[in-house]
């Protein structure tokens, strides 16, 4: 926690949401507060420049030594065209002291404070080992060039290289590492956007626009059709269609009148409304949505790095093995130059280069792989969870179905064929610009449906059209509007019952009283759900469907692509309650959704997967994020997470039996420091190459593919 300097406020530096010394909340109380609020990039910005600084330091270490190899092996036969060689010890010497100084305090600071952080709380990480492996060659270096005669013997090396070098890999590490993961914060703030800056009232019998954050309960709001609702209320006067869809995800609009409720940030879609604000601030729906959003998030521990978890046992070892290996030297063999070296070969062995790397490297290979077919993963502990994952809940609307309205059926129910029946209900629907009244336009556009002119056109709200078409009266509606205008339909009440039953709207088409058609209209399934939960359940990865939905239309949607548990009648400020209920039942819940209603199920859920078509919120609560909106990469995205965390467990592997097998040949003076170094390499260069092998990696079959084959088919 901080205090904001603008406001002075205490600030949750993860969020920046505000509170006073009362305790109460304000979701960034001013404007001026959350522009001044501290960059979330500000630290990594920070990382990016130590990493440049290590990688050029490392860069000019890697030119001077290869020209100094070459121009030794040259001089026997060629003058040398690099001085190197004959320049004094001293000087070459003083040249890696100043390339690697700052390589060595300005890149490798961050492990520093790590390494403090660490032993002040009595534990041991990677910035620990890093540390103590970076500066004891640093250090023994230093002495070697400036102390020469504090070391006794004859050879005497600097091992400048192999400090900077270890910092330049392991920096380069966190830094990709930290780049692809995205700030929680960003979904807060992303939320707050969807309300209006500022709402039109009526004080003192006049109209006045005002500041969002300066309406009250019981203001007189007006809202234009096209424009947000300011905060939650009740209709005082007019009747319109209302887009829910970013908040409660339901794709089509729904019709309200006075005295009905309306949601804050939703979209009035046609008519001109007088809204009383019944909740304001923290109580209208948005800011419950974001307070669960917070809290949920705040209350999933971060994932303990593999290698961090091993390293706290790792380190203590490591050291006590150095320390020991150097007494049994000096006091035993009575050789302190060959215990010194025996210690620094231990140090420089151990520093885990590799395994700095193993878990970024092939996280950047898995992340890349993915991101080439439009799967975006944005960390390590998301593919931690993914392996572990048992449960996946999806939302309906937008995710397993178009979330757009269309037109499913077209039944004649008289002398009027098919297209007759399109053809006049389109026609008198072009008048409208409800979304099933453009579901049926669009099908008759498809049909190459030409329209007539009608006149006395007349919109129901909530029931449905009147005009009259060549001198007919045309009804295009719902049973009430029939009922309304006294048309029976008892004859059709069982059509009516099986198509509403498949979770789809009939629209009822009468011409001068009597019925001639049906038009039923439904969100279509997206053509590769039924595939996505066949893959999953191939997987052994339980499917559940959750959604606002009734019952019986819901499990006629979960029946056709192949879903056997369904959670219905679900509001969205109970998503994330539904996904808490099963995780108490032990399961690994993964949640698949795209729109604002999902965020607090998705922050909740052990991983989110977010539809990318969805809402840019939606994309930053989700840890798996699917750019191309198929829902196919449901498990694809899974596979290759699998597989991608298999290579970082075999990297970890590799890396500590390098480092484990390596400490005790180097204790036994076996392996002088330049070795240890050599040794250090592979093992990185192992770890490298064991990641590079995920580029073979099918995403589509699941399969590795061999580089010859690869090759071949270039």
């Amino acid at each position: 926690m901080a205090k904001d300097p603008v406001c002075g406020m205490i600030v949750n530096e993860k969020t920046g949401i505000h509170s006073d010394i009362g305790g109460r909340t304000f979701y960034f109380c001013s404007p001026v507060c959350q522009m001044t609020f501290a960059d979330p990039e500000k630290e990594l910005s920070k990382m990016k420049k130590r990493m440049y600084v290590a990688a050029s330091g490392a860069l000019v270490l890697a030119v001077i030594r290869a020209s100094l190899y070459i121009s030794v092996a040259a001089g026997a036969m060629v003058v040398s065209w690099v001085p190197f060689p004959e320049i004094p010890f001293l000087s070459y010497g003083m040249l890696l002291f100043i390339i690697v100084t700052p390589v060595q305090f300005i890149g490798g600071w961050t492990f520093y404070v790590g390494a403090y952080h660490a032993i002040k709380h009595r534990t041991a990480n990677m910035d620990l080992l890093i540390s103590i492996g970076t500066l004891t060659a640093y250090i023994y270096s230093t002495i070697v060039l400036f102390f020469p005669d504090a070391i006794p013997g004859e050879e005497k090396f600097v091992y400048f290289e192999v400090s900077a070098v270890i910092i330049a890999f392991v920096l380069l590490g966190k830094y990709m590492e930290e780049a692809i993961k995205k700030k929680s914060s960003a979904a807060v703030r992303k939320l707050l956007d969807l309300s209006p800056a500022m709402a039109r009232v009526i004080r003192n019998n006049s109209e006045i626009e005002i500041p969002l954050n300066q309406v009250v309960e019981g203001d007189i709001m007006i809202i234009r059709p096209g424009e947000k609702i300011p905060t939650d209320g009740i209709i005082l006067d007019g009747v319109s269609s209302i887009d829910e869809k970013m908040i409660t995800g339901e794709s089509l609009p729904v019709g309200k009148k006075t005295g009905d409720e309306v949601i804050g940030a939703t979209l009035n879609k046609q008519g001109l409304l007088q809204v009383k604000a019944t909740k304001v601030g923290q109580d209208t729906a948005l800011s419950q949505i974001i307070h669960v959003v917070e809290q949920a998030q705040s209350s999933t521990a971060k994932v303990q790095r593999m290698a961090d978890s091993v390293a706290a046992k790792f380190v203590p070892s490591v050291v006590s093995a150095s320390i020991v290996t150097f007494l049994i030297w000096y006091f035993v063999m009575n050789d302190f130059v060959a215990g010194l070296l025996a210690f620094v070969a231990v140090m420089i062995i151990a520093c885990p280069c590799a395994l700095g790397v193993a878990t970024p490297a092939a996280l950047m290979v898995g992340v890349g792989k993915g991101a080439e077919s439009g799967i975006l993963i944005r960390g390590a502990e998301y593919l931690e969870r993914s392996q572990k994952i048992t449960t996946i809940v999806f939302d309906k609307t937008g995710t397993l179905t178009k979330g757009e309205p269309e037109v499913t059926d077209i039944i004649s129910l008289g002398p009027l064929s098919e297209k007759q029946v399109l053809e006049i209900c389109g026609n008198i629907e072009s008048g409208s610009e409800h979304p099933i009244a453009q579901a049926i336009v669009k099908k008759a556009n498809i049909a190459n449906i030409s329209f007539s002119t009608f006149k006395d056109f007349e919109s129901l709200n909530g029931l449905g059209i009147k005009a009259v078409v060549d001198e007919k009266v045309v009804y295009a509606g719902n049973r009430k509007m029939m009922e309304k205008f006294g048309i029976p339909i008892k004859e059709i009440e069982d059509k009516m019952f099986s198509l509403e039953s498949q979770g789809k709207t009939a629209i009822i088409l009468s011409v001068d009283h009597k019925i001639e058609g049906i038009i039923a209209v439904a969100d279509s399934i997206k053509e590769s759900s039924s595939m996505a939960i066949s893959a999953l359940n191939d997987l052994g990865i339980e499917c559940i469907m959750i959604t606002g939905d009734n019952e019986k239309a819901a499990k006629e949607i979960a029946r056709q692509v192949g879903i056997k548990k369904v959670i219905a009648n679900v509001l969205p400020s109970d998503k994330a309650a539904e996904i808490k209920k099963l995780q108490l039942e032990g399961k690994i819940v993964a949640m698949v959704g795209d729109g604002i209603n999902d965020a607090p199920a998705l922050a909740q859920s052990d991983i989110g997967i977010a539809i990318g078509s969805g809402s840019d919120i939606a994309k930053e609560t989700g840890g798996i994020i699917l750019i191309r909106d198929d829902v196919m990469d449901v498990s694809r995205a899974i596979k290759l997470s699998r597989e991608t965390m298999k290579k970082i467990k075999q990297n970890l592997f590799w890396a500590f039996a390098y480092n484990s097998g390596a400490i005790p040949i180097a204790a036994i003076g076996l392996l002088n420091p330049i070795l240890a170094a050599a040794a250090m390499a592979l093992s990185s260069i192992s770890v490298i190459a064991n990641s590079a092998s995920l580029k073979c990696y099918d995403i589509r079959n699941g399969e590795e593919k061999s580089l010859l084959k690869i090759k071949t088919m270039d």
